[in-house]
């Protein structure tokens, strides 16, 4: 991939049926359970990218190798689990990029005796992780930070030993509590955890309980400020990965912002991940859908307006991004709210989001917990950095069909979760219609 990529802006409404990959999230966390499961696991939908190839080679060198092959158009991958033992270290854990899989490959690392070492390239190193080490210490592992404290590098040993509670904010990151509910079962007396604060992105751990529940850890409870798991551990199961709703959003606001219709195969009524609720999204600003028990599609015909809206994204946050490429294409203005703790992802997702889009002669305003957009007439050519997001880099590619002469920088990020991206983006058919 080049340094930038130009996009071709749209002719007419695009018309298209798209298939995405699989969801990064849910594989990596099956691909933990697999790991940990006492028995073979075999999981259809490997996702492909940077992220669930960071897990493939944590667990590898943790002695625990998936064997991937491709099936039917799928990428499948046999696990032979450890039942919960793995080798003594020492052991370096490269997370790469990769934010979920470092927070939850330090979990499981204090599931073993160590030392294994988690680290990560620069961008991760900045990303916090404070909350999660600090309640693994508290379970009784052993975490020696290499730079900074509660950030990568660091060692970890454990076992876990269990302890009465465990307290952590909720408003911080989903992933920490999903990270320690993913090994909770091999903790003696299983996980009490406590939050400080309401729980965002509840859904994300929704998805860790359905997850863990298919291979066999059913004692989960949730609530508003409290997570418990019992102790059990996981048996092999065969698991399928459904279609990465976040994924499915580029595609979805492309019919939404050009017009058209657009058809995202494998997305059902039925899909585990919250995200998939943007269906309902889009409908508020004027589009239609209909969704399925296995595709989901989004229509707009060119002479209805796209309608702005006030909305509490806190829930569906990776969505941020897309949003607000949607919302410069709406007659009125869009509020996004309950989104400030998103300024710590890959990128700071609210301040470098608006000052990328403003280079295109968007209005948009940093709020305390969000983003205002309104409406301008003309959008017009820009070059945009990606900030290290992939994120960013696809809502800047959809941006593109409607906006002559966007083009974006460091194209490849988005190969932390869908690699083939751009050429999904080409082959959408909507020159010259």
């Amino acid at each position: 991939m080049s340094e930038s990529h130009r996009v071709r802006r749209a002719d007419g409404p695009v018309i298209a049926d798209v298939v995405v990959p699989p969801s990064k999230s849910i594989a990596n966390r099956a691909l933990i359970c697999a790991a940990l499961a006492d028995g073979e696991s075999e999981i259809t939908g490997v996702a492909p990218g940077d992220d669930t190839s960071a897990m493939l080679d944590c667990l590898d060198r943790l002695g625990i190798p998936v064997a991937v092959s491709k099936r039917d158009g799928n990428l499948v991958g046999a696990v032979v689990g450890s039942a919960g033992n793995l080798p003594a270290g020492p052991i370096t854990l490269p997370t790469r990029l990769a934010g979920t899989t470092s927070r939850f490959i330090t979990a499981l690392a204090a599931i073993g005796p160590g030392p294994y070492l988690v680290d990560g390239d620069p961008p991760l190193r900045s990303r916090p992780m404070g909350p999660l080490h600090n309640s693994l210490i508290a379970l009784g592992a052993t975490l020696e930070p290499g730079d900074r404290p509660g950030h990568l590098p660091v060692t970890v040993s454990g076992p876990l030993r269990g302890a009465d509670a465990v307290v952590m904010p909720g408003n911080v990151s989903s992933q920490y509590v999903s990270a320690l509910m993913l090994v909770a079962p091999y903790i003696r007396r299983g996980l009490r955890l406590g939050l400080s604060t309401s729980l965002v992105s509840r859904p994300y751990v929704e998805i860790t309980r359905a997850v863990m529940t298919a291979f066999g850890a059913d004692d989960i409870e949730l609530s508003d400020r409290r997570v418990h798991v019992g102790e059990g551990g996981y048996f092999g199961a065969a698991y399928r990965v459904e279609p990465d709703a976040s994924s499915a959003s580029y595609p979805l606001a492309a019919a939404a912002m050009a017009g058209g219709a657009v058809c995202v195969r494998g997305l059902g009524a039925n899909a585990l991940q919250g995200d998939a609720r943007f269906v309902d999204v889009l409908v508020e600003m004027g589009c239609t859908a209909t969704v399925s028990a296995d595709d989901t599609v989004i229509m707009r015909r060119r002479d209805t307006p796209l309608r702005g809206i006030e909305i509490d994204m806190s829930d569906i946050s990776d969505l941020v991004p897309t949003m607000a490429v949607i919302a410069t294409q709406a007659v009125t203005p869009t509020r996004i709210t309950g989104v400030g703790f998103i300024r710590k992802k890959e990128s700071d997702r609210l301040g470098d989001l608006a000052d990328e889009l403003a280079k295109t002669g968007a209005d948009i305003t940093v709020e305390a917990d969000g983003l205002l957009i309104t409406p301008t007439d003309l959008l017009h050519a820009a070059t945009l950095d990606t900030h290290h997001d992939h994120r960013l880099g696809m809502a800047f590619g959809i941006l593109g069909l409607v906006v002559d002469g966007i083009e974006v920088n460091d194209p490849g990020v988005v190969s932390k979760s869908w690699p083939a991206f751009w050429d999904a983006l080409e082959a959408i058919p909507a020159r010259g219609q």
